[in-house]
């Protein structure tokens, strides 16, 4: 499978998932890791993948949205945004009440 289907698999079968440096437990970098924890904050379930640990989509990965930092954040198979938008969602009462809808929406099918 390519790169390209290979993400667009991992975001089409996640309601949530995060492309960072690290892990939410270990991240590598400042930015994957604010943005890990204010996901945590919203007390919901979500796919991480380390873009340090495959090469491939570290390179390609910008190029599927058009977006060109990590970490990137998905939520019902598009982009919300990196870091900053992130945050300030979370600092305005927006991103709870979103990703909260996209898991319950996940686990009734």
């Amino acid at each position: 499978m390519d790169v390209m289907d290979r993400i667009k698999e991992t975001v089409e079968s996640h309601p949530i998932v995060i492309f960072m440096k690290g892990t939410p437990q270990m991240p590598m970098c400042g930015y994957s890791s604010r943005t890990a924890q204010v996901l945590q904050a919203c007390d919901v379930d979500f796919a991480h993948v380390n873009v340090l640990a495959d090469p491939e989509i570290f390179e390609n990965l910008p190029r599927f949205a058009n977006w060109p930092t990590f970490p990137q954040v998905y939520v019902n198979g598009e982009l919300i945004g990196g870091h900053d938008i992130t945050v300030e969602m979370f600092q305005k009462g927006e991103l709870k009440p979103l990703l909260q809808e996209a898991a319950k929406k996940a686990a009734n099918g």
